[in-house]
């Protein structure tokens, strides 16, 4: 499976792991909730969920009606299924979000991860966030490099427009800093409290 396609199922999973959904509708929140897939289509998602459901991830059920009038004609049939997580497709969905591999650092699939960091837990959000801090860091180093060598060969506009990738990344990083230090407050924050003493039966 190519990297857009597994970012693709990850996100399916993680938003029926809400509450299940017809296929237009899930489009919706993938267009709306998930920047990165704004330019899917009927085409695309459709494949992704036929194979979660052979994959026994998802589960069709018959929904009440169609949930669009508009999509009904264009997706025939799909438009009246409801697509529900399965045991199995929680299972596969907790696998995933435990993932820190480099999938999780790059442009696709940071976003995609960062919309369910509140169902991930505090270690593997750090790992994400670390990870994604030293690959930007990576990038601006080259950057500023690859400026400094061509400095004196670009005219004003392209210069600037080198100057303004940077401060976009340079933004980006500081922003994982920021986000950084807060996980690692609250996880000392965390370890900082006082267990309750087992010995201290009050009932």
């Amino acid at each position: 499976m190519g990297r857009r396609s597994g970012i693709l199922e990850f996100a399916v999973l993680g938003l029926l792991r809400e509450s299940p959904m017809h296929g237009y509708e899930l489009r919706k929140r993938l267009n709306t909730s998930l920047g990165v897939f704004r330019a899917f289509s009927y085409g695309s998602l459709y494949p992704c969920l036929k194979t979660l459901v052979q994959r026994g991830w998802l589960a069709e059920e018959p929904g009440d009606e169609p949930e669009d009038s508009l999509a009904a004609p264009l997706a025939g049939r799909r438009a009246k299924i409801v697509y529900r997580l399965t045991a199995e497709g929680k299972e596969r969905f907790e696998e995933l979000l435990s993932q820190t591999g480099p999938d999780t650092w790059e442009d696709e699939g940071f976003g995609v991860r960062f919309a369910f960091f509140g169902q991930t837990s505090r270690d593997v959000r750090m790992r994400v966030l670390e990870g994604r801090r030293s690959r930007l860091e990576e990038r601006l180093a080259k950057m500023r490099t690859a400026l400094a060598r061509t400095r004196e060969r670009l005219d004003d506009y392209t210069l600037e427009l080198q100057r303004h990738g940077m401060e976009s990344v340079e933004r980006e990083v500081r922003w994982l800093n920021e986000l950084i230090e807060s996980e690692r407050a609250g996880r000392d924050q965390h370890r900082g409290e006082t267990p309750p003493d087992p010995s201290d039966d009050t009932a």
